[in-house]
């Protein structure tokens, strides 16, 4: 362990004085607990089905940019028939979204949200 130096200010507060480098370790320390804490919330919210994971392979894909009404559809398995039908829109109207030709309303957006099991800033 390095050493420790306890000192007194003139104020009487006293303080603690150690090499830079310890003080660099206890920090990295710090920030691995943080990010610990960080990783057991989201395990929390896994378990409590407010987060899920998603293959790198879907997450690639909205992050690049892709239509993420297409990219939730296709990692739910549906077919966008399928999608359109249990939203209660018509198939063209879905494809008018999905290839960014529309913009969906809030109603429909919510409704396909829904069905897709997904919040509406999901797919956006």
């Amino acid at each position: 362990m390095a050493k420790l130096q306890i000192i007194e200010t003139p104020q009487g507060e006293r303080m603690a004085v150690l090499p830079i480098a310890e003080y660099e370790r206890l920090q990295e320390a710090a920030e691995m607990l943080e990010d610990i804490a960080a990783l057991d919330e989201v395990m929390r919210k896994v378990a409590a089905g407010e987060e899920e994971f998603i293959p790198a392979e879907y997450a690639d894909r909205l992050i690049d940019g892709e239509n993420p009404v297409r990219v939730w559809r296709e990692y739910r398995g549906l077919k966008a028939r399928e999608l359109a039908e249990a939203a209660g829109i018509s198939a063209p109207y879905l494809s008018q979204i999905e290839n960014g030709e529309r913009e969906g309303s809030f109603e429909t957006m919510r409704k396909i949200a829904d069905v897709l099991k997904v919040t509406i800033d999901d797919l956006v």
